[in-house]
């Protein structure tokens, strides 16, 4: 053997070992997925548990962990979750949306494999099939940074995750029914937080185990996600002020709020100082912009403090939908800190990238049938028996339906509303601008799978080209949903680079089950593994797929 052959002979091996070494670490977890009973508002329903938990477990991770999930579905139902949120880079086929994936059918089990890459912050997952995140299912999802990457804030006593949103009485297969029926979901019974409805003032506040503890002087970080079904809520904590410095995925400037509100499906995170009296304090979380008032607490306590009641008097909410906007312009993105890798967040200019395409999303109701229906352009959504992905991968889309069944621009008048499959066909890499426009009285609440964006703008009236003379096109925040309010427009901007089948929804679950939402088809050309991955082997396959031989894999 000569020299230069032996050397690649004996260094292979370690090149070899080392790249084994240096793969990123991997968090491995069981699931079953059963039905329990909770009675929250003092009589049984019944919801899903997973592990016997309700909310589920929560998912403690770091930026680039491999997550691996088996989900046994013990239920007598399909099932599916969705990772609120994780971007699932090139790996649409675990993004847990019936547009993407088969379901998990009862009696059977899948394995969800995905890797939270180059991303930190607070997200949650949910069940994705019709309208079964009304029966629970959810749990926290924590991204923490790498310790090589400075985070902007010293490290917390502790870290709290905060579930909280509003949540009807009844089962959710009674509350498919309703919808079915062609009905409303109507208003909800109360907001939880983490599972538990309590009034102010109920007697127990003493002796009723705590929801967090904190010891004074020490600062602690609340992650906050809306996890309900309908209504934004507003979230305060009795004497403490919050500093924000994380939302959906991004940190931000360092801003101080009294109250902040916190829309479907969105999350944040606040830091919190125990610098009051040693006593117990209540967390608050309300609806807004509703008729009704929904209020629901939870107690914290300074650690060795007295067993007594918090003080009676709850901090009030805000009213309007005008502060809440004003609240949303003085977020901003923190330019000077890390993101996920060691590169400033502001590294990326997105102000400066030449728009390609410009898409208008209208949402309207009306009727089908004469039952009630959402819709966006005018057409509501309906899902095919086919996951899209799966028959875009097969080469059979055609036989299932059909792309851009609405158009760029929203039909210049109310109209009929058309049921259909939308699929918005988009060209992989283009820099977009996305309008939401929602000429309804209710606020909407929208999220983007597969990317984050930037919010560059959001205001009343009718959205122009002239509108663009306002954006915020230096420090937006980068994150994965957004808020409408009522008579009013917000606009956003990204760069579709994520290869896959992505959802567009609404989060409010009535409009969505109903029929706003869409899908973004973000193909690449080249069909390379530089651009998404091949199908899984454990993927599932069903509809017109299930019995096709498989396409050629992917190359690089």
């Amino acid at each position: 053997m000569g020299r230069g052959a032996w050397c690649v002979a004996a260094v292979l091996p370690l090149l070899l070992a080392a790249a084994v070494v240096a793969e990123d670490p991997y968090l491995f977890f069981t699931w079953d997925v059963t039905y329990g009973t909770i009675s929250p508002f003092g009589t049984q329903q019944q919801v899903m548990l997973i592990n016997g938990q309700f909310p589920g477990p929560s998912i403690n991770s770091t930026s680039n962990n491999n997550v691996v999930i088996n989900v046994f579905n013990h239920l007598d139902e399909p099932f599916l979750l969705t990772w609120n949120g994780i971007q699932q880079r090139k790996n649409s086929w675990m993004d847990g949306t019936p547009g993407a994936q088969c379901p998990i059918l009862p009696g059977t089990n899948f394995t969800y494999h995905f890797q939270v890459k180059d991303q930190i912050g607070s997200f949650f997952y949910f069940p994705s099939i019709g309208v079964q995140r009304a029966a629970g299912g959810f749990g926290g999802l924590r991204i923490n940074s790498r310790l090589l990457i400075p985070v902007p804030f010293d490290a917390p006593e502790d870290d709290y995750t905060v579930l909280a949103g509003d949540w009807y009485n009844k089962d959710h297969k009674t509350l498919q029914g309703v919808l079915d029926s062609g009905k409303g979901l109507g208003r909800p019974a109360g907001i939880l937080i983490n599972g538990e409805y309590h009034k102010a003032g109920e007697g127990d506040e003493g002796t009723r185990k705590p929801m967090f503890t904190m010891k004074i002087g020490k600062t602690y970080r609340y992650r906050i996600c809306n996890v309900g079904l309908r209504n934004s809520i507003n979230f305060r904590i009795q004497a403490h002020p919050m500093k924000l410095v994380e939302m959906d995925g991004s940190h931000t400037v360092q801003n101080v709020y009294e109250s902040l509100d916190v829309h479907v499906g969105q999350c944040l995170s606040v830091l919190v100082t125990a610098n009051q009296p040693a006593r117990r304090y209540y967390i608050v979380a309300s609806s807004r912009f509703t008729k009704y008032d929904l209020t629901t607490v939870a107690v914290i306590e300074y650690e060795g403090a007295a067993a007594e009641a918090p003080a009676a008097e709850l901090p009030e909410a805000p009213e309007g939908w005008a502060w809440s906007l004003n609240q949303f312009r003085s977020f901003r993105w923190n330019l000077t800190a890390s993101a996920a890798r060691p590169n400033p967040q502001g590294s990326y200019h997105y102000g400066g990238i030449e728009i390609t395409r410009t898409i208008k999303i209208a949402n309207t109701a009306g009727t089908v049938d004469g039952k009630l229906r959402y819709a966006i352009n005018g057409i509501s959504f309906v899902y095919p028996d086919t996951p899209m992905k799966l028959a875009e991968y097969f080469n059979v889309a055609d036989k299932v339906f059909k792309y851009d069944v609405i158009g760029d621009e929203p039909p210049a008048a109310d109209g009929p509303v058309a049921l259909d499959t939308i699929v918005v066909n988009a060209t992989f890499r283009n820099y977009v601008e996305i309008v939401f426009e929602n000429h309804e009285k209710g606020i909407q609440s929208w999220h983007l799978d597969g990317y984050s964006f930037f919010a560059v703008g959001m205001d009343v009236g009718t959205w122009t080209p002239a509108s663009r003379k306002n954006y915020n096109l230096l420090d937006a925040v980068s994150r994965h949903t957004i808020q409408v309010y009522p008579k009013s427009w917000t606009a956003i901007m990204l760069t579709l680079d994520n290869a896959g089948m992505w959802n567009v929804r609404s989060n409010v679950l009535e409009r969505q089950y109903l029929g706003q939402q869409f899908y973004f088809s973000v193909l690449s050309p080249a069909r390379s593994l530089r651009d998404e991955n091949n199908m899984w082997d454990n993927t599932p396959l069903c509809g017109i797929v299930k019995d096709l031989p498989l396409p050629p894999p992917y190359t690089i």
